[in-house]
Parts: C-alpha cells; sequence; structure tokens
C-alpha cells in the first residue's frame, strides 16, 4: 500500500511516499482503510522531532474510514463499521493498524471527512473551552490565529457558550472569516505596535480572564500581558515554535496568573471520556454550533505541500490528505 515516511526529522521535504506491506492487526487492534486524514500542526511537531518519535515513521494523528479486519479479541468495532480516531500516529497512509478501544463510531450523519476535519480539533477546542478553563457567558476572550482551524472551531464554540471572542488573524481576508465565525473584534497582528495595549483598549481598558494561544514563542508575551488579576494563559500550541523557558516570577508579577500547556491525550485518557466528547463535537455539528470548513484536499503524494501550506498559513480552516484522491 501507500504510505507517507518520515526517515528524517526536518521540513516538508522529508515527507515521502513509499510503498510499504500491508498492516495486519495484533491483539485488541484494527486495521482501517483510510478515507480522510486530518493535517494539523502537531504532525508538523512530529515532523520536526520535537516529540521523538522513532524514525522511520508514518505521520498523522488524525483520520477516518472504515475497518477492514480486526484482530483477536476485539469486540469494540467489527468490519464495516465507519469509524474516527485521534492520537494514534499512521494515518497518512491508505490503510491505518489502531486500537480497538480508541476508535470512536461514526453516527450516519457523519460524514469520514467531517469526521477527519473535527475529532482533533474540536475535541481540543471542547476540553479547552470545557476543562482548561470553562468559559463563562459575558467571558471577553482572546483567541490567537482565529481564522485558521483551530481558531474557528474556538470562536464558535465560545460564541456558542456565550462568552464575547477579540481575535488576531494576520491579514483582512482571515479577519473576515474570524468574524463569519462569531468574532466581535479581530486585530491584525501585523498592524499594531502593542498587541496587548490594543485588546485592552477594545475591553475597555481591562485585562481578559483567559487567552488561547496556539501560536506560541511569537505571542506569548502579549497573551501575558492580556490578561487581568487571576488570569488564565491556556497555551494549546506552538505554531511559531516553542516558548523559551518561563520564570515562574512573571506569573506573580503579571496578577496570580495562571498557564498551563495541555494535550487532548491527557482528557481522553479513558474510552468513556473520549466518546462522550466525540458525542459532544458531533452534536454540536449536527446543530450548526460548529460549521467545518475544509479549505484543502490533498492526495497523500502531496503531504509536503498541505505541510507547507499549513506552515505558511496560507489557508484558513481545515486541510485534510485523501488517499483515494489523485490515484
Amino acid at each position: 500500500m501507500r504510505a507517507i515516511q518520515v526517515d528524517e526529522v526536518g521540513g516538508p521535504e522529508v515527507l515521502r511516499e513509499a510503498e510499504v506491506d500491508q498492516p495486519r492487526p495484533g491483539p485488541g487492534e484494527a486495521v482501517v482503510e483510510v478515507a480522510a486524514s486530518g493535517v494539523n500542526f502537531l504532525d508538523v511537531y512530529h515532523r520536526e522531532g520535537r516529540y521523538g518519535l522513532p524514525l522511520p515513521f508514518t505521520p498523522g494523528a488524525e483520520g477516518a474510514g472504515t475497518v477492514v479486519d480486526v484482530g483477536p479479541g476485539v469486540d469494540d468495532v467489527a468490519v464495516g463499521d465507519r469509524v474516527g480516531w485521534v492520537e494514534i500516529p499512521g494515518t497518512y497512509a491508505e490503510r491505518a493498524v489502531v486500537d480497538s478501544a480508541r476508535l470512536v463510531p461514526l453516527p450516519d450523519d457523519i460524514s469520514f471527512e467531517t469526521a477527519a476535519a473535527v475529532l482533533l480539533q474540536g475535541m481540543t477546542a471542547h476540553y479547552l473551552v470545557k476543562d482548561a478553563y470553562p468559559v463563562q457567558g459575558g467571558d471577553t476572550v482572546l483567541v490567537h490565529a482565529a481564522a485558521g482551524g483551530m481558531g474557528l472551531l474556538l470562536t464558535q464554540l465560545i460564541t456558542h457558550l456565550g462568552g464575547r471572542v477579540i481575535g488576531t488573524t494576520s491579514n483582512a481576508a482571515k479577519a473576515e472569516a474570524a468574524k463569519r465565525a462569531g468574532a466581535a473584534e479581530v486585530i491584525l497582528s501585523s498592524a499594531v505596535d502593542d498587541l496587548a495595549a490594543e485588546v485592552r483598549r477594545l475591553n475597555g481598558g481591562q485585562g481578559l480572564p483567559v487567552v488561547y494561544d496556539g501560536v506560541g514563542a511569537h505571542t506569548f508575551d502579549a497573551s501575558l500581558a492580556t490578561l487581568r488579576t487571576r488570569g488564565h494563559l491556556v497555551l494549546f500550541g506552538a505554531a511559531s515554535g516553542a516558548v523559551p523557558p518561563v520564570d515562574p516570577m512573571r506569573l506573580a508579577h503579571g496578577g496570580s496568573l495562571t498557564l498551563i500547556r495541555p494535550s487532548l491525550g491527557d482528557f481522553i485518557a479513558d474510552r468513556p471520556e473520549l466518546l462522550r466528547r466525540a458525542a459532544d463535537v458531533f452534536a454540536w455539528v449536527r446543530s450548526k454550533a460548529l460549521e467545518i470548513t475544509v479549505t484543502g484536499r490533498y492526495p497523500l503524494s502531496e503531504a509536503a505541500r498541505a505541510h507547507g501550506d499549513l506552515e505558511a498559513r496560507r489557508t484558513t480552516g481545515k486541510l485534510l490528505l485523501v488517499p483515494g484522491a489523485g490515484v
């Protein structure tokens, strides 16, 4: 079968299409024919070597498709089931082996592309607004990169929960996308000298209770400066690079601030929690509280181009690899 292989860490050019052996399921595992795979910054971090995955590996940690084989002891799914999954590397391929306990059954009204576009980021958004900092009605919240795939979902959910979103984007077209998702105010980050001051101006001179920051190095200082006393910085990504080590006294001097660097895996640690979050995300999609925007579909052979587009911020919304495309 065809799969993307990473033999050495580096830039998008290390993503190489190869012919590999068909996977076989072991005990408790299922083989899934991949219909669509989400392209996420997590995949970039894996490709760059930030998480130290053993080489070689097949990237991709979010997918959806049909179960085509199961190993001994599997009773969570059966051949023919439509399923999705997250946080298990290997989705940039025509088939993938997945621990059956980590597979999410797909409702009939949720397509493969929708599942591959929403599960990882949707469940991430779920724990961010429900657990990392529970958004309350009336909260004004800063969302960085509000027109990206993750930013659009966060903006929609915060608005759905009664919050008011101030978003940052890199250009006017992305600002319009963020506003369509519900952002009350959008700041072009390249057009202001003091981002924190502009955020406070838009909030009546007051700091904010929370900032959701998936950008990292380029925004971290401004994010801290934006918070009110006892505010919360939720640092869930590092699209612009890792944040340098932080002196905890900065949090004290900023007004008894809190900083959390959460990871989805800790919020879907067992199957009941995984299924509960996925069910909530599907319900939000069904009710239109979440509108999923897929703006790029790439065949496996163009995985490097997908990563390049994602990292250069040439797109809004979600990008997918579709193994059956371009064959």
